[in-house]
């Protein structure tokens, strides 16, 4: 994991600067392999819960392979690992946002300033013109999706096509949170790399290398507790009450589909206000409560349909309520409204 993942922190570097990876060791020695027996695939699914270093993968993937693109070279026969030097000229660059062979799409903000509820299909399509032109420095040209849960049905069509003729030494990394938001037509066209929730140790490690804390520190050990292997939500945690309004969130979670309007009114007194960090987590809470009924793909599918058309509004609701800097308590009966009629029947 990262310092920082898919979740930006103000305490904490982005991915793409970020040269220590926490917890998927044997997830970056397969993919080393693939590299150094020329078996990469076109296209690779990076999936798993937010916050446990997807992002700080596909970073580290990209920047070993741009900084050393003949894979039969005796320094990728012999490499450890995928590490490079935050020092030498890729990671700078890559870290600068300045390398031409790299390709980066996530959310932009739109023509008023605000940030996108979707990735815009016309930087999907960018894609095209990217892996059509020769790489810069010869050899590979990469390009990074975070994430593809953020994609409309033009933006996954428009992706479609790029996996469906893929580019000679052209290498497409996707980040999902939950492979069950992932079109089968995208997911079937790329090799699904899993990352599971860090273990305590791993958190515990990589959210004192963030902080600044000792891994022995009180807090740092409870927030690690909580995080359910997410070091974007240990963080979250360590901010004022954010671990007791999470477990007050919890408890009302657990007792779905009943809901009790004093309780709710109670979470939205916690959560009112202009502070970013007490929504994060409440949000945070729901979207984790979400993640382990969603990706487990099991039960009643109606369900799970409910569950995922519930996300995606408390997702997008969450969205409104921070830009706009709406009231909280409203979001929170709005949230507990759908998740209550998610899960009934």
């Amino acid at each position: 994991m990262s310092q920082q993942d898919d979740d930006d922190t103000d305490e904490a570097l982005h991915p793409r600067e970020t040269a220590v990876l926490f917890g998927h060791a044997a997830a970056e020695t397969a993919l080393l392999a693939a590299y150094r027996a020329g078996r990469m695939p076109h296209g690779m699914l990076i999936a798993g819960p937010k916050g446990i270093g997807k992002a700080t993968l596909a970073y580290r993937i990209a920047r070993f392979i741009l900084s050393r693109r003949d894979s039969t070279a005796m320094d990728v026969q012999d490499a450890a690992s995928l590490q490079v030097d935050p020092t030498s000229p890729v990671a700078r660059r890559v870290a600068a946002q300045a390398q031409p062979d790299l390709l980066v799409i996530e959310r932009t903000v739109n023509e008023r300033g605000v940030l996108r509820n979707q990735i815009a299909v016309d930087d999907i399509r960018r894609t095209v013109p990217f892996f059509g032109s020769t790489a810069g420095e010869g050899g590979w040209r990469i390009a990074i999706v975070d994430a593809v849960d953020d994609l409309n049905r033009s933006g996954a069509n428009a992706l479609l096509k790029v996996l469906e003729e893929p580019p000679t030494r052209g290498l497409l990394l996707l980040i999902a949170h939950s492979t069950a938001r992932v079109p089968p037509t995208v997911r079937s066209r790329c090799r699904i790399i899993s990352l599971r929730p860090l273990a305590e140790e791993d958190v515990a490690a990589a959210l004192a290398a963030a902080s600044g804390l000792e891994p022995d520190n009180p807090e740092i050990a409870a927030a690690a507790v909580g995080s359910d292997g997410s070091v974007a939500r240990a963080l979250t945690l360590l901010e004022k009450d954010a671990l007791t309004l999470r477990q007050q969130a919890l408890d009302l979670l657990a007792r779905l589909p009943a809901v009790d309007p004093a309780d709710l009114h109670a979470l939205g007194d916690a959560l009112a206000g202009t502070d970013p960090q007490p929504l994060a987590a409440f949000l945070d809470a729901v979207n984790a409560w979400l993640a382990q009924r969603l990706d487990g793909g099991r039960g009643d599918l109606a369900r799970l349909d409910r569950l995922a058309e519930a996300s995606e509004h408390i997702n997008a609701a969450a969205r409104d309520t921070e830009t706009y800097n709406l009231e909280r308590k409203p979001f929170v009966f709005n949230v507990f409204g759908l998740l209550a009629e998610a899960t009934r029947g």
